[in-house]
């Protein structure tokens, strides 16, 4: 413990985080002088200041009159806490893109290495009154992130942050907590078994000495020291005035990757995040995997591989594959097609060729047509025309037709159900012919939308008026006179 150590601890006591007059006093002298200068009041006449900064300097002497820096840092030592400074080993120097702003000293619990879990991190903060979606979602992302070797960085409060830090350890992976109170305080009281365990597995931060209570306006300055350590910031939930959007904010003056996760447009909680996405520079993240220290997307070249001058020449090892074609004047037909088709084979240019190409082919001479042999199909005069002859799309599920896909060709050796055909009530149709909606079916979607009911002759009737039931109203006695 050296002097330097003891001056900061009181500073942090004294005043509030992050205090810009008090960072331009320790720049231009030293923490030693700057408690010397607030105890007399007396401030180096080179440096500006004005009479609002000036009343500032009565309230800190106050202050320092009941600050005891030696003890707090005693009690630090007692749980496993520390002290770091500026210019120590384990200071991340990212805070100094702060300026004026950046903080006094950080007060660590946990074993964990400040500067080194931040050379990888990111910053996944939203809503306290987060839904079930949101903790979902944060929890992924942390948990992968995790996974991928990256510290997760957050604030500890309740929702989003809760579920972050609880994702990067269920992952075994390295998580810090920036609090407004003091790294000894558990806020909120019902996170103190998340707490007590990063303090044994990760770090807990703060700016404030141990047994400070937190404050309403120390949560949003602490905004900007989870900005500052963390390479982007993940906006899980926030809704039109949340403090995350402060962080993001934080985030965007920094120079950090900014990210927003969509939400249902009914939701509260996804308005903030909507609006940080119709803002430039704003990633919108939809996938765990995505990485914050990445560049941003850009879409790659419209243009595909030209000819096939500028393909590989090594040989594609492609295995063929059956695939499914149609033919207007028919049912399907099964080709062996190849991946490679992609790149079609140059045609020849000899005359004979040519002369081959147009000459018409009789019917003997064109090549046959593999066909599904299992269900040949066989016209039947007495069934009505099917959909696809009558300009309709063959593959249309069961549930469009509105009736079941369990009709088969006449001839069909699979017309009772097999392991080839097996009988499904909602199967794409296939190769198999649809019958068309016939007036039966017609009447029964109709009855169903005029709300009547269909008997089984096919007639309609009306809904039948319910009869009244008479109650039997009881008769009182006659009082005797």
């Amino acid at each position: 413990m050296n002097s330097e150590q003891t001056a900061r601890a009181a500073l942090t006591a004294v005043a509030e985080p992050g205090d810009a007059l008090l960072n331009r006093i320790i720049d231009h002298s030293s923490p030693e002088e700057t408690l010397k200068a607030i105890r007399t009041g007396r401030i180096p006449a080179d440096l500006p200041i004005t009479p609002q900064e000036f009343k500032r300097l009565d309230r800190w002497r106050i202050r320092l009159a009941t600050t005891a820096p030696d003890q707090d840092l005693a009690v630090c030592a007692q749980f496993g806490g520390r002290l770091i400074c500026p210019g120590e080993p384990e200071w991340p120097t990212t805070l100094d893109d702060l300026g004026d702003h950046r903080p006094y000293a950080l007060w660590l619990r946990g074993p964990g290495d400040l500067r080194y879990g931040c050379l990888r991190s990111v910053a996944i903060v939203g809503s306290r009154a987060a839904s079930p979606y949101g903790l979902r979602a944060a929890a992924e992302f942390a948990s992968d992130l995790a996974d991928q070797g990256w510290t997760v960085i957050s604030g500890g409060a309740l929702g989003i942050d809760a579920a972050a830090h609880r994702g990067a350890l269920a992952a075994e992976g390295s998580t810090v907590a920036v609090l407004a109170n003091g790294v000894d305080v558990a806020y909120p009281a019902s996170n103190d078994g998340l707490f007590a365990e990063m303090a044994r597995r990760s770090l807990l931060v703060s700016e404030s000495p141990p047994g400070t209570a937190p404050h309403r306006l120390r949560f949003l300055v602490r905004n900007r020291v989870i900005a500052a350590l963390s390479r982007g910031a993940l906006i899980v939930e926030a809704e039109a005035r949340s403090g995350a959007l402060n962080t993001a904010t934080w985030a965007r003056k920094l120079g950090r990757v900014v990210m927003a996760v969509p939400g249902p447009i009914t939701s509260r909680s996804s308005v903030g995040c909507h609006k940080l996405l119709r803002e430039e520079g704003t990633i919108l993240t939809t996938r765990p995997e995505a990485q914050p220290n990445s560049a941003p997307l850009r879409l790659p070249p419209t243009e595909g591989p030209s000819k096939s001058k500028e393909m590989p020449k090594e040989p594609h090892h492609t295995t063929p594959t059956t695939s499914t074609t149609r033919n207007p004047d028919g049912p399907n037909r099964v080709r062996p097609t190849s991946t490679r088709a992609l790149a079609p084979a140059p045609r020849s240019t000899t005359p004979q060729s040519e002369a081959k190409n147009q000459a018409p082919q009789s019917q003997d001479q064109q090549e046959p047509r593999q066909t599904d042999t299992r269900c040949p199909p066989r016209p039947d005069p007495q069934r009505p025309p099917t959909l696809r002859q009558q300009g309709v799309d063959h593959q249309i599920s069961a549930h469009v037709l509105g009736h079941r896909a369990t009709h088969q060709p006449p001839g069909c050796r699979c017309h009772h159900g097999g392991p080839e055909h097996p009988p499904t009530a909602n199967r794409q149709i296939g190769h198999i012919p649809a019958p068309a909606l016939s007036a039966r079916t017609y009447g029964d979607i109709t009855a169903q939308q005029i709300g009547h009911r269909r008997d089984e002759r096919g007639g309609h009737r009306g809904t039948p008026t319910p009869t009244p039931v008479r109650v039997p109203v009881p008769v009182r006695a006659p009082v005797p006179a």
